[in-house]
């Protein structure tokens, strides 16, 4: 048998959580630890440790994760100024909850990652 996580109880509503969609595949929530104005996670309902954990079946899973994404964004009104997807695989990614998920950030300016793209990249 699979451990539960933190996502899992949220998914199936044993612990409270602000969750802003959710379907047969997925479920999005609004992160308790908040890195910009609009933080919202979107986790598989079935539970994948990592990215790393996923396989071909998965693949309309996935899909939908970033169309519930960008229909979250646009509701929310950060989806025309722009937002981030970010998805962490293992502890030296920063990975926390070993429940495969995705990050919605945005609702203000998240400049850009690692410093950005060399100037000769950036054009």
């Amino acid at each position: 048998m699979t451990e539960e996580t933190i996502f899992s109880k949220i998914i199936h509503r044993e612990i409270p959580a602000d969750i802003v969609y959710q379907d047969d595949l997925v479920t999005a929530f609004r992160d308790i630890a908040c890195k910009a104005p609009t933080h919202i996670l979107i986790v598989p309902n079935e539970l994948i440790p990592t990215l790393n954990d996923v396989t071909e079946k998965d693949e309309i899973m996935l899909g939908r994760m970033i169309l519930v994404a960008t229909k979250i964004a646009k509701r929310e009104g950060i989806a025309e100024k722009g937002y981030r997807l970010i998805v962490n695989c293992n502890r030296h990614a920063g990975q926390e909850v070993y429940h495969l998920h995705m990050h919605l950030l945005g609702g203000k300016p998240l400049g850009p990652l690692l410093g950005g793209l060399p100037k000769t990249l950036a054009r």
